[in-house]
């Protein structure tokens, strides 16, 4: 049940419903009334929604990876300073409108050409999956009705608890005798070691996503090109085709006339055989009668 609902909702929004009343139709046949009733609940998705699920669906491991920079992000977001937010936001944008394209190009394989309002939504969805951790989860389930709104700032999502007062740090526990400040002074550098940390995780994350997606954009052009060659061949084919049409069309003309000559000189062969016969007999006639006339005259 699960697999025909996650293919419903890639199929394009034009098809969506008579292919959920196809769906619905064969659960009821075969006695699943419960799943019926299921899949006649689902609902049509936007045409941005639908992208997105079927980026989801067409590119597994390129949105897993797009999830886990969400959660990189959202961590990273925490407490850094301007230009470091500023660096992660430049890296976020790229990957959004790469993911978009690459989205974007599925759908028109389909045959399905998003307008720049539907590219705009979807986009919208995939900067709202690395910002909010519940839009994360939605995307993620591949059902998606509508686009995604982000929110104007990132949402902590998995990011690490502070610490309760009283707790022991396991990697920085000062000693008894160690004076408050010092005490703070370690938790300050421990949790400026532990953003670092989050920062590189954040930036390895998102320098993997977009070298996956040069990598796909290389592919992709690799494909187009055997396309485009593919295209050619067959124009080529065609008009070689077509030539060779003509000349069959020629040829069946030229049959036809000369069948028609072969008719009208088979009429005249007959017709000659007709007059060749009757001039024998009249022949054989005349010289009967000079044979009678020859005797009598004896």
């Amino acid at each position: 049940m699960e697999a025909v609902l996650d293919e419903l909702y890639t199929t394009p929004p034009s098809d969506f419903v008579a292919r959920r009343e196809t769906l619905a139709v064969a659960a009821k046949t075969a006695g699943r009334v419960d799943d019926a009733r299921r899949i006649r609940a689902a609902r049509r998705p936007t045409l941005a929604a639908w992208a997105a699920n079927l980026l989801l669906r067409s590119q597994p491991e390129e949105s897993r990876q797009f999830l886990e920079l969400g959660r990189a992000l959202r961590e990273a977001y925490q407490a850094l300073d301007a230009d470091v937010l500023k660096d992660l936001s430049a890296q976020r944008r790229r990957v959004v409108s790469a993911l978009s394209r690459q989205a974007a190009q599925l759908a028109r394989d389909t045959g399905h050409r998003l307008s720049q309002p539907v590219q705009q939504d979807l986009e919208a969805t995939l900067r709202a999956v690395l910002a909010d951790p519940d839009a994360a989860d939605q995307w993620a389930g591949g059902r998606l009705v509508n686009a995604l709104t982000p929110p104007s700032e990132f949402h902590p999502g998995s990011a690490p608890v502070a610490k309760k007062p009283g707790t022991r740090s396991h990697t920085a526990s000062p000693s008894p005798s160690a004076s408050p400040g010092r005490a703070s002074k370690d938790e300050l550098a421990e949790r400026r070691r532990a953003r670092q940390e989050q920062l590189a995780r954040a930036r390895e994350t998102a320098e993997a996503a977009e070298q996956r997606l040069r990598d796909e954009r290389a592919r992709q052009a690799d494909v187009d090109t055997e396309l485009q060659r593919a295209r050619e061949r067959t124009e080529q084919a065609r008009r070689r085709m077509s030539a060779i049409e003509e000349q069959m069309q020629q040829a069946r003309e030229e049959c036809r006339q000369a069948e028609n000559a072969q008719q009208e000189a088979e009429a005249h062969s007959r017709s000659a055989v007709e007059v060749v016969a009757r001039a024998e007999r009249a022949a054989h006639e005349t010289a009967r009668q000079v044979r009678r006339m020859t005797r009598g005259a004896t």
